[in-house]
């Protein structure tokens, strides 16, 4: 052992803060973390309460019935989460402080599945609307209890039905608790801008255009026929596709016989061209060989006449010839 390891050793010996807290302080600390860390078990939100979305066929219809229909009214908007009896939980680390809304949307969350809403993951944005259909297990306290808690939690718009007694609640959020409307048939709901309709016997929701909600039957049949509306389109729009690439190839070719006949206009124009040409060069020649007879004719009659004067002077003379 060398002078200095000798030095250190009795130095860690005599001086425990030295060499001890260099070279052990800090694993140790890391070993505690990894310990503690270990120590702290998962927290796991049950996904489950065992119950049943509903007790009876009736509930059940409207339950699917609001639900279906408004992911087909937001079907294209990808900011609007809508669940069916899915656990909503409110503070993390809390398994308790839970419910399952028979119905809840969330604006602002993306769609896509989950296995309960963790508020804290979804930007602690809670569902803003909440529907409940009432069963006849549903005690006033059960509900009491839910009204706080919608209440407590941020929900602005929360709709009670009851099937058996086709009667209608609805509360509204100003500031911080939720106030009864106080006329829920005819209401719109800001937030949806469905309209409510409880004067038929049955709660009947109409869309923002005016169609109504339909069941779960008419909305199968409804996509039956969507489905059929969309193959036919196809098959027409795979026949105008056909139709079009015929007229398209008919009309290539009318441009190509078009071109052709251009082609030929153009040379029998240049043909014409040419013969206009000769044509002309033809007259000036004729004009030429006229002026050159007429020429002619004035050299013969000039002639003449000399030889006429030549005479007249000989038989003057009393030449004879």
């Amino acid at each position: 052992m060398s002078s200095v390891q000798t030095a250190l050793k009795t130095k860690s010996m005599h001086d425990s803060g030295f060499l001890y807290n260099a070279f052990h302080a800090k694993p140790r600390a890391k070993l505690k973390t990894q310990i503690k860390r270990k120590r702290e078990p998962e927290i796991i939100y049950p996904e489950s309460d065992g119950k049943p979305m509903a007790d009876n066929t009736i509930q059940y219809k409207k339950i699917v019935m609001i639900k279906e229909n408004l992911e087909r009214l937001f079907a294209n908007d990808d900011t609007v989460f809508i669940a069916a009896d899915l656990f909503w939980y409110t503070v993390k680390g809390n398994i308790h402080t839970k419910l399952a809304p028979d119905v809840m949307i969330a604006f602002g969350r993306p769609k896509g599945d989950r296995r309960s809403y963790l508020q804290w993951n979804e930007e602690n944005i809670p569902p803003q609307v909440v529907f409940e259909i009432l069963s006849p297990n549903n005690t006033t306290y059960e509900m009491d209890e839910k009204f706080k808690f919608y209440e407590k939690y941020g929900v602005e718009e929360y709709y009670v039905y009851d099937p058996d007694k086709i009667k209608m609640k609805g509360w509204i959020r100003s500031k911080n608790q939720l106030n009864e409307i106080p006329h829920i048939n005819g209401w719109i709901s800001p937030r949806l801008q469905i309209r409510f309709d409880i004067s038929q016997q049955d709660l009947v929701i109409y869309y923002p255009d005016g169609q109504k909600f339909l069941s779960f039957l008419e909305l199968d049949d409804e996509r039956k026929k969507e489905k059929l509306r969309a193959d036919v389109a196809e098959q027409l729009l795979n026949t105008e596709k056909q139709r079009v690439e015929k007229e398209k190839k008919r009309v290539e070719k009318e441009k190509k016989r078009v071109e052709k006949e251009k082609k030929r206009v153009e040379k029998e124009k240049q043909r014409a061209e040419q013969e206009k040409q000769r044509a002309e060069q033809e007259k000036q020649r004729a004009e030429q060989e006229k002026q050159r007879a007429e020429q002619e004719k004035q050299r013969a009659e000039k002639a003449e006449a000399d030889i006429k004067t030549l005479m007249a002077k000989l038989k003057s003379l009393n030449i004879d010839l």
